[in-house]
């Protein structure tokens, strides 16, 4: 029963994300609207349901610290694991207003929620501070999207008053694959953690490791299964645009409205505040000259992405099961591996921009 359930759950997201992309890149094309801002929007608040759920219910029940926790880790994987996947699938084309906008306002989010982390707590202030901004967003975001496609514009040429007609009833036919997707990527991903969850009991695994890592990337499985289709699909606005909106509305939305809801203050323990919240920060930091190379995530950009997100659940394992391997590897992460790559992309930052300026 447990292996029909992790298949079945794979299963309603593959399905889910394919009914969620094609009825939000037909709504994009039909409304003039870019899929970059139904992946920003629509698409990437949608896929957020589980992380919404999650942080609200634990809240509610005397644990609202555990949606530190769940923001904090859905916004690395969802830049480190989605993306590189994505990008190793196909190369990524990055939108010129993700790199402008986007993704400076990702780093500033990752840098309030930090500030206002430093006291040891969320209050409902600070959950009012970040609740605005995600409100602000989103009204810069449709707005800033609310142009017309050629092809929408050539097809609002060319109709009719009964094509005028269909198109309402297409337009309401792909509101309705959106909401039928995204339902689906809710419940097909709380069956493919529950599954995992029992299978890796099965194994023997700990409480610590199955939290760490499958109930972990669990809530973000919508990302995946969104993201990775509309790689496949060709609708890369959509995939980079799904990943940046989640990270966003996790912080500012999710955060927001839970800690305005939690009876008392969110508390950020200093483990969090010392390691996972900087981290974040700093994966945050690294999507903008990435993006900035050629306006394009490469798969050798998105094997490194991805490379990063093992070594961090392999540092959080060791870390949690105080293994005497963790100082050695906390070593080689912090003066060779991290510096490396910092520098690898400063110069490859540098040399593009010298390009650009002849």
């Amino acid at each position: 029963m447990t292996l029909v359930l992790f298949v079945a759950g794979l299963g309603l997201l593959v399905v889910g994300a394919e009914l969620l992309v094609r009825g939000a890149s037909k709504l994009a094309a039909a409304a003039g609207i870019s899929p970059l801002v139904v992946g920003l929007t629509v698409v990437a608040f949608g896929t957020s349901a589980p992380e919404l759920a999650v942080s609200l219910g634990a809240a509610f029940n005397g644990q609202a610290d555990i949606a530190i926790g769940n923001v904090v880790g859905s916004n690395i994987f969802n830049v480190l694991f989605i993306l590189g996947i994505s990008a190793l699938i196909v190369p990524l084309v990055v939108n010129v207003q993700l790199i402008r906008i986007d993704v400076p306002l990702m780093i500033g989010a990752s840098v309030l929620m930090w500030i206002l982390s430093l006291d040891g707590s969320l209050n409902r202030v600070d959950g009012l501070i970040l609740f605005a901004g995600i409100v602000v967003y989103m009204i810069m975001a449709i707005r800033a999207g609310r142009k017309e496609s050629k092809a929408a514009q050539q097809a609002a040429d060319a109709s009719s008053e009964a094509k005028a007609s269909a198109g309402g009833k297409a337009m309401a036919m792909n509101v309705a694959l959106i909401i039928a997707g995204l339902a689906l990527l809710v419940l097909g991903a709380s069956w493919f953690v529950g599954g995992a969850v029992e299978m890796a009991h099965a194994m023997g695994l700990s409480e610590v490791v199955i939290g760490l890592t499958i109930v972990a990337a669990g809530t973000s499985m919508p990302e995946v299964a969104a993201s990775v289709m509309a790689s496949i699909k060709g609708q890369r606005d959509i995939a980079v645009g799904n990943v940046v909106g989640s990270n966003l509305f996790n912080i500012l939305g999710i955060l927001g409205i839970t800690a305005i809801a939690s009876p008392t203050s969110i508390e950020v323990k200093d483990a969090v505040l010392a390691v996972d919240i900087p981290i974040m920060t700093a994966v945050a930091l690294a999507c903008l000259p990435i993006f900035f190379t050629g306006h394009v995530i490469a798969r050798w950009e998105g094997a490194v992405f991805l490379l990063y997100y093992i070594a961090y659940t392999a540092y959080l394992i060791l870390a949690a099961t105080h293994h005497d391997a963790l100082h050695g590897f906390s070593v080689v992460m912090v003066y060779f591996a991290l510096p490396i790559t910092a520098m690898t992309l400063g110069v490859i930052a540098w040399r593009a921009m010298r390009k650009r300026g002849a």
